[in-house]
């Protein structure tokens, strides 16, 4: 995915996922994170496909984002009974909770590694009772394997972890198995490398792109990490979100697959496209020391999922940076004039 140039979407394999509307028309579809980034395109985009849709989260997204035939439900990962009632006669369960981000959660590893993954035990518990027809799971395609060998980085690869983001993500991948192995619980992972897109707020220190592009239009320099050479794998949300519709319909042996666009760039790279989609010369940046759990190196291998799937990315980075801005330079406008934003300093 590098520069200017789009991807063309290959036909889908007759033997893996059907893309078609009947995959889904009247599916009942439980999106658990519903109102982070991932969770709120992923929720549009299962109602546009037709499925009954709930999104779960700990507070209410707001309305305009959200489609209006999606059911809003809050409540705390943590809360069995929440998740219990939630969980009540849906047929697939999308579970895109995080504990944290790769960068804080080495400063409580104890803290990350009891919450989300005992709470994944929990919800499985709870799946298996209610005759859950799928769970599918966003894993981390940029954490879970930790400093590769080579790129770019397959299925196979080892999983060695350098932050406890990591290893949280590698514990739900592993219980998912189980539950499988012991109960019969179907599931598919998605190893997902660095999505950016519309609802990417840039503020929470989530997502390099994002970041980037909220700090330039708060008039604030852009903040490298070491040198900027460290290399990254980006994709489009709705590229992602083309891979969760996807897998709902597959059924093959592959209960792990890389969602990327393959292609590597580095920091200064991202840099150097933003420059040209903001049309200056030059943005600030405020270089920092490196930090200890930023892989060198993090780029994916799809050609599993291509093969099983016939799903491919199709967004080109430059269309996509450039609808990325337009929606956050809205967003912003719309918060400001709302009083919840300050404006830029000049």
């Amino acid at each position: 995915m590098s520069g200017g140039r789009g991807h063309d979407r290959a036909p889908v394999d007759p033997a893996g996922a059907d893309l078609s509307a009947s995959t889904l028309a009247g599916a009942r579809c439980l999106v658990l994170g519903g109102a982070g980034f991932l969770g709120l395109n992923l929720c549009n985009r299962l109602a546009q496909a037709g499925a009954e849709v709930t999104c779960f989260s700990r507070s209410h997204p707001q309305a305009e984002v959200l489609d209006r035939r999606v059911a809003r439900v809050t409540g705390h990962f943590s809360d069995r009974l929440a998740i219990a009632n939630a969980v009540e006669r849906q047929d697939i369960v999308f579970h895109l909770i995080a504990g944290s981000i790769p960068e804080s959660s080495n400063r409580d590893p104890s803290a990350e590694l009891a919450a989300a993954p005992i709470a994944t035990l929990h919800l499985l518990e709870i799946c298996r009772s209610a005759r859950i027809r799928k769970v599918v799971f966003a894993s981390s395609g940029g954490a879970i394997y930790g400093i590769p060998r080579a790129t770019p980085i397959p299925e196979q690869a080892p999983t060695d972890p350098i932050s406890a983001y990591g290893i949280s993500k590698l514990m739900i991948e592993k219980s998912l198995y189980l539950y499988r192995h012991l109960h019969g619980i179907d599931y598919q992972i998605l190893r997902i490398a660095n999505p950016y897109g519309r609802f990417q707020l840039g503020n929470r220190h989530q997502g390099l792109i994002g970041s980037y592009i909220h700090r330039v239009l708060a008039d604030m320099p852009l903040e490298v990490w070491g040198t900027g050479e460290v290399v990254r794998d980006f994709l489009h949300i709705d590229d992602v979100s083309d891979a969760f519709l996807a897998v709902v319909g597959y059924d093959g042996p592959h209960k792990v697959m890389n969602v990327g666009s393959g292609t590597g760039l580095s920091v200064n790279q991202i840099i150097a496209e933003l420059q040209r989609a903001f049309g200056r010369e030059r943005l600030p940046c405020l270089y920092k020391p490196s930090r200890a759990a930023d892989v060198p190196a993090n780029v994916l291998d799809t050609t599993l999922i291509r093969s099983e799937l016939g799903w491919q990315p199709r967004v080109a980075l430059r269309d996509g940076l450039t609808g990325t801005i337009d929606w956050m330079r809205a967003h912003l406008a719309e918060a400001r004039k709302e009083g919840s934003l300050p404006n830029p300093a000049r």
